[in-house]
């Protein structure tokens, strides 16, 4: 089996996160291990309190991990101190890591603000330069580009000058109200789109996470990377087609959609 390492912050909720990284990774076929950078208590309609993990143990974390099962991929999620995306880099280059997938998260689909400013500047001097590929949203290519992205064009110049920036692919991802389900992968001075249908489900808490999380389990089992951002998207629309409906807020997608066996049956009463 192959394996993969989620790097992120943990959601109580269990929509996001570390948890939707590992639901994700399971279902798409991966063993998966995790790094956690930070504590949330969060639900469906907002977080309330962050407490991130000490600098130190995160690194004893990655050292537990690449020093016995050294992972196919890795998938970095919520960061929001510099100490810690420091010592991320540092790991990641001490052990050569490989199919590194970063998605900059930086704002909840709550609206809550996931890492500080002074953050933002060390992780794209520090982990974007590592990344295989980046998965940005359109708020977050903003922030990135100092961009307003209002159009598909303009989805491409911001993708492309993260690309060229950074020297790794962006996949872009299309919002609400640009570009919808669609999403533009830059690599190697070209792009693709990925189209995709509208699914309405309001409940998208994790759908970040879930993607980023696909394509790395996808690039362990030996996926190139066009097709690993396919089979994401796939497993994905599968996850949101389910239409799960948890909570009072946002609620999750169903991870496990597609596991059908005698241990997902419920009772009969």
């Amino acid at each position: 089996m192959k394996t993969a390492l989620t790097i992120a912050g943990s959601d109580s909720c269990g929509g996001a996160g570390i948890q939707a990284d590992i639901k994700t990774m399971m279902a798409n076929g991966v063993y998966a291990m995790s790094a956690i950078t930070a504590l949330t208590a969060q639900n469906t309609t907002g977080v309330t309190s962050i407490l991130n993990a000490d600098s130190k143990f995160l690194g004893e974390e990655l050292d537990a991990v690449f020093t016995d099962i050294y992972p196919d991929a890795v998938k970095i999620g919520m960061v929001s101190e510099s100490d810690l995306i420091h010592v991320i880099a540092s790991k990641l280059r001490q052990y050569n890591a490989k199919n590194i997938v970063v998605d900059p998260v930086m704002v909840a689909t709550s609206g809550a603000k996931l890492i500080s400013d002074d953050a933002i500047d060390t992780l794209k001097q520090e982990l974007f330069s590592l990344a295989d590929v980046l998965t940005p949203n359109i708020p977050e290519a903003e922030v990135l580009t100092g961009r307003t992205i209002s159009n598909a064009e303009e989805m491409i110049d911001a993708a492309k000058m993260i690309s060229e920036t950074y020297n790794c692919a962006v996949l872009c991802k299309g919002g609400h109200t640009i570009n919808d389900a669609n999403d533009l992968l830059y690599a190697n001075n070209t792009y693709r789109w990925f189209y995709g249908k509208r699914i309405q489900n309001p409940n998208t808490h994790g759908t970040g996470c879930t993607l980023s999380s696909a394509i790395a389990s996808n690039l362990a089992k030996g996926f190139d990377l066009e097709t690993s951002v396919c089979r994401a998207k796939d497993y994905i629309s599968g996850a949101l087609s389910a239409m799960l409906d948890l909570g009072k807020g946002s609620g999750p997608m169903d991870h496990g959609f597609a596991i059908d066996n005698i241990y997902t049956k419920e009772a009969d009463i």
